[in-house]
């Protein structure tokens, strides 16, 4: 097998509830991985959000290259 190194932009759509758009920014950004919630019930609590949904909007390759290995 060959191995490639592939440049790849993915963009989401998170629906959270919390009470301040700075909140909402917050636990989208810390709480979230790849297409999931990473958040405990302790981050849910503490900073009272809750992620409802995370879509991916955009996910596309842009390059391609082979990697040389030894």
């Amino acid at each position: 097998m060959k191995t490639y190194q592939v440049v790849l932009t993915k963009s989401y759509l998170v629906t959270v509830n919390t009470k301040t758009k700075e909140q909402a920014r917050r636990a989208c950004e810390f709480y979230t991985n790849d297409i999931q919630d990473i958040s405990t019930v302790e981050n849910r609590e503490k900073e009272k959000f809750l992620i409802e949904n995370i879509e991916c909007t955009v996910n596309e390759a842009f390059d391609c290259s082979e990697i040389k290995t030894i």
